[in-house]
Parts: C-alpha cells; sequence; structure tokens
C-alpha cells in the first residue's frame, strides 16, 4: 500500500509544475496581447489628436482675424486662444499630449516662423503600416512615430513641390 501513495505523490507534484509552466506560458502570451493592443489604442488616440491639430491649423489659418491675411499661428496657444480676435476664438479645446510619449511636449512644423504641423516625438516603430486615411496616406510604412506628421493641408510636408497655402509666400531662398 505504501509504494502506490508514493507513486501517486510523484504524479500529483510533475502535473502541479506543468500546470503551473502552463499558467506561466499564459500569462505571458496574455501580457504581449495587452501590450499589443495597448500600443494599438495609443496609435489611434495619436491618429485623432493629429487629426484635431490638423484641423484646428485649417480653421486658424482659414480664420482671417484683424490683419485680413491667412495666417499659421507662431504657437500652439494661439489655437487655443486666437490673439487676432478680441474675443474669444478657439480653434482647439485643449493642446493634447502626444499618447505615445505621454509627454505635453510635440514636434512642430514650421514654415517662415509659423507652425504648419505637429508630430510626435517618439522613435518607436509604428504597429500600423498601411490603410490610412487619404489625408493620412504619407504615413504608409513610415519606420517611426515621428514621421507622422500633421499638416494642414495635410499634404504641406509630403508633398514633392507643395505650394503653399494662400496668403503665405514662398522664400526663394529656402524653397519654404
Amino acid at each position: 500500500m505504501q509504494r502506490v501513495a508514493r507513486a501517486s505523490g510523484g504524479f500529483a507534484y510533475l502535473w502541479t509544475l506543468m500546470l503551473v509552466a502552463l499558467m506561466g506560458t499564459a500569462l505571458a502570451i496574455g501580457g504581449e496581447l495587452y501590450a499589443t493592443a495597448a500600443r494599438r489604442d495609443k496609435e489611434a488616440q495619436l491618429l485623432f489628436i493629429g487629426h484635431e491639430f490638423r484641423q484646428a491649423l485649417g480653421r486658424y489659418l482659414q480664420a482671417q482675424g484683424s490683419g485680413g491675411m491667412a495666417q499659421y499661428p507662431l504657437t500652439l496657444d494661439e489655437l487655443l486662444q486666437d490673439p487676432r480676435f478680441p474675443g474669444a476664438k478657439r480653434h482647439l479645446r485643449r493642446l493634447y499630449a502626444d499618447p505615445i510619449t505621454g509627454q505635453p511636449e510635440w514636434g512642430l512644423v514650421r514654415l517662415q516662423g509659423r507652425i504648419v504641423g505637429i508630430h510626435s516625438l517618439s522613435e518607436q516603430r509604428p504597429i500600423k503600416q498601411g490603410n490610412f486615411l487619404d489625408d493620412d496616406r504619407g504615413f504608409n510604412g513610415k519606420g517611426r512615430y515621428a514621421d507622422w506628421v500633421f499638416t494642414y493641408p495635410s499634404d504641406l510636408h509630403t508633398g514633392p513641390q507643395a505650394a503653399p497655402p494662400p496668403g503665405m509666400a514662398r522664400n526663394p531662398m529656402t524653397g519654404n
């Protein structure tokens, strides 16, 4: 009788070890799936926020203030409170933080000292590499989030010979 009890006790120990190993593997796979889903969510947030900034830059450009000339903002804060108007004129509700880095800083794309676009400062490789909206088609195959540049108009930064928007003259010395 004693031999049977010892033999079954050894099998129970082996089954317990196998169960622990399987649980560890399942947790590792689950953790990887969660991390990937979290990165995809942050990418979706970056695209949403980038579109918000793009639209705000477009509204700012089209809202000709007291000077009557179409121009881009000098700072991102001008999207919150347009200084060209005496009353409260908002083009953006709030300044969003970069969802990839978690920081409030953005890379700024400037033309003649004025902000024409923004981009993330992250050097990470994006998961999404294709199937972007038409305005974001320049993001296809980009190697890092910092290459996802949101300008108004959307092809200002990516177009080979993009013409400046109305009211913005091209500098013949720099091509900008």
